[in-house]
């Protein structure tokens, strides 16, 4: 026969029936009787097979049941009693460290100390404390005879290790390519991947397997089918994440940005005779010619009334503010600036002036040296709109999108296997065969381009937007923790240095940034002729307001007369600035700075003997004081 041991389930049923008698002994010396009735709710049953008429109802279960909750002994299992939720009074445990066939006692647990390493009787003696410094245990042993934590789900070190496909590619080996080395491959997707298994808490068996016979590349949408039907655990590349195939298996976090962008080749621009407009926009050449005539005739208002050399007849003024205004451009302006206005409203020209040229020079020299396109193709929508021939790159998903998404006939198509094909394509162009520009995904066309020598450019902007991911069985764990381990590599910084090793290549600017940055428009300088309007406006103010002031004390009447230098002007009561006509005060701006404060200057003088004159009159005609 078997042998049974007793273990604590026969402590607590021993205890368990002890409560039962104990109760049942106090309910009848309390007088209760074990009476039964009928409970009327199962009378209705009576023909169920279950024969649940026949239970009855104890009339005494309530008082059986305050009785049971408010019994207390120390049984076998310990102190027995019930607390008010009707739970067992400090209920303890033994915590079990299970090893194999057997356990070690590594601690306890109560619910008034949580888990200890002393036993709950002894801490029912001192104040609680649930803090978790309090929480401790032994050293547990874990599976594989360690006493070290293990780092979470992992492979076993004799399991069979992961078959992880890798695309056998024939171009851009900087992302995946054979090698003769462990582990077989290498390049920048295999680095990346390398860098974020190091950083999974467990570790990763894993062997390495080419995809592709080497020749042309492999169809990436049947590396992700094989991957979906368990032929390999997961799949590392170049793998773009596309609908489609996140549909058969799961990808991490991509930890490469892509998109389409449209390749063609571009020629060197040849020059013409009227390259040198082409620096400034329309509407910046047309502000410009209006501000340098403004401040030519702004400093001819300020100048006109105290500098010799902005006077003369009208038709020799208006050449002078021509003159002025346009040799200021070469900073070559003869005549000098008398007036604080007028230098204050030159300085400020003179610096937009630099300002503007510096910016000519640069665009000009900018447009002499731009590539232009070599076809009419400037972007997706030209695209699609003609009927030329189209490269892609061997594998890539960009097929099955042209078709689908943009409609594009698949006779149009061509798949071409490599760099050089790409090259040879683009240059031959659609007329000998070649294609007009060239479809893929942006990662691969800067790394074309800067091999290129810049000799093709992307035109239009990308017109789709997705990632490269490492593509996992549906559900698979790694997924997730690969996703976690990506993004620890990008905000450490480890993703940008992996990407430095391998892909640091000089760019190329597209077309659309080129033809950006050749023009320069009104938007790039308003801040400037805002402040030289601004100049201009405040110093003809202080102008006007000046001679305003001197013209409300000069006697219209001698506006009539030329100022004679040894008879003084009548003075008359002078009359409102309003009263008088428009040509008297343009006669009175006309008039020289000297010739208008040589007036002022005799006009006081003349008051003030006038004044002195009356002075003694009315001192001769007052009489003698004589008493009555």
């Amino acid at each position: 026969a078997q042998h049974t041991g007793i273990n604590s389930y026969a402590f607590y049923a021993y205890d368990a029936a002890w409560t039962a008698a104990l109760a049942l002994d106090s309910f009848f010396n309390q007088g209760g009787n074990l009476t039964f009735n009928v409970d009327p709710t199962l009378s209705g049953v009576s023909r169920s097979s279950l024969n649940l008429s026949s239970l009855h109802i104890f009339q005494g279960g309530q008082q059986l049941l305050q009785i049971l909750l408010a019994t207390r002994y120390p049984g076998l299992s310990g102190e027995f009693q019930f607390d008010s939720q009707k739970n067992l009074f400090r209920p303890a445990f033994d915590v079990l460290n299970v090893v194999g066939t057997g356990s070690n006692q590594i601690g306890y647990w109560s619910n008034y100390s949580g888990l200890s390493v002393i036993a709950p009787e002894k801490l029912y003696l001192k104040p609680q404390n649930t803090s978790s410094s309090s929480q401790t245990l032994r050293s547990v042993i874990w599976p594989g005879q360690v006493t070290k934590q293990p780092r979470g789900w992992v492979f076993p070190n004799n399991g069979k290790p992961l078959q992880i496909a890798v695309p056998n590619r024939v171009s851009y080996k900087e992302f995946v390519s054979k090698d003769k080395d462990p582990p077989g491959v290498k390049g920048y997707c295999i680095d990346v991947f390398e860098a974020a298994i190091k950083l999974l808490p467990y570790p990763v068996l894993r062997n390495y397997v080419l995809y592709g016979d080497g020749l042309r590349n492999p169809s990436f949408d049947d590396l992700v089918y094989d991957v979906s039907q368990n032929t390999y655990d997961a799949a590392v590349g170049d793998i773009t994440i596309v609908t489609n195939r996140t549909r058969i298996v799961d990808f991490t976090q991509p930890y490469m940005e892509s998109g389409l962008v449209v390749v063609t080749p571009v020629r060197k621009v040849k020059s013409s005779a009227w390259a040198f407009l082409k620096p400034f926009t329309v509407g910046m050449w047309s502000v410009t010619a209006a501000f340098f005539l403004l401040v030519g005739a702004v400093v001819w208002i300020l100048e006109h009334r105290i500098n010799s050399e902005f006077r003369g007849p009208p038709s020799q003024q208006i050449i002078t503010i021509i003159w002025f205004s346009l040799s200021t451009m070469f900073f070559s302006h003869r005549e000098n600036t008398v007036s604080t206005l007028g230098r204050f409203v030159l300085i400020i020209w003179l610096f937009v002036v630099l300002i503007i040229n510096s910016s000519y020079t640069a665009s000009l020299t900018s447009i002499l040296t731009v590539q232009q396109l070599a076809s009419r193709i400037e972007g997706i929508d030209s695209l699609i709109s003609s009927t030329d021939p189209i490269g892609i790159q061997d594998g890539s998903f960009a097929r099955d999108f042209l078709i689908r998404e943009l409609n594009i006939a698949e006779s149009r198509i061509r798949n071409l296997k490599d760099q050089q094909e790409y090259v040879d394509a683009l240059l031959r162009g659609p007329q000998r065969g070649g294609v007009a520009a060239i479809v893929d995904e942006l990662p691969y066309v800067e790394l074309f381009l800067s091999k290129t020598n810049c000799n093709f450019q992307i035109v239009g902007q990308e017109f789709t937007k997705s990632g490269w991911g490492f593509a996992f069985q549906r559900d698979s764990p790694l997924a997730v923790d690969m996703s976690t381990a990506i993004l620890q590599l990008s905000e450490n910084g480890e993703l940008q240095r992996i990407h430095d090793k391998w892909l640091s290549q000089e760019g190329c600017s597209t077309q659309s940034e080129q033809a950006e940055d050749s023009r320069l428009s009104l938007k790039s300088f308003w801040g400037l002729f805002l402040i030289c309007g601004i100049a201009c406006v405040l110093a003809l103010a202080i102008f006007f307001g000046r001679v305003c002031h001197q013209y409300s004390r000069y006697a219209p009447d001698a506006l009539e007369h030329e100022i004679e230098p040894a008879e003084p002007l009548p003075v008359r009561p002078s009359r409102r600035l309003s009263s008088t006509s428009f040509k008297d005060l343009i006669d009175f701006i006309d008039r020289k700075e000297a010739e208008i404060k040589e007036y002022f200057k005799r006009k006081d003088s003349a008051n003030s003997r006038q004044s002195h004159t009356s002075r003694s009159h009315s001192l001769d005609g007052q009489q003698p004081y004589s008493p009555t």
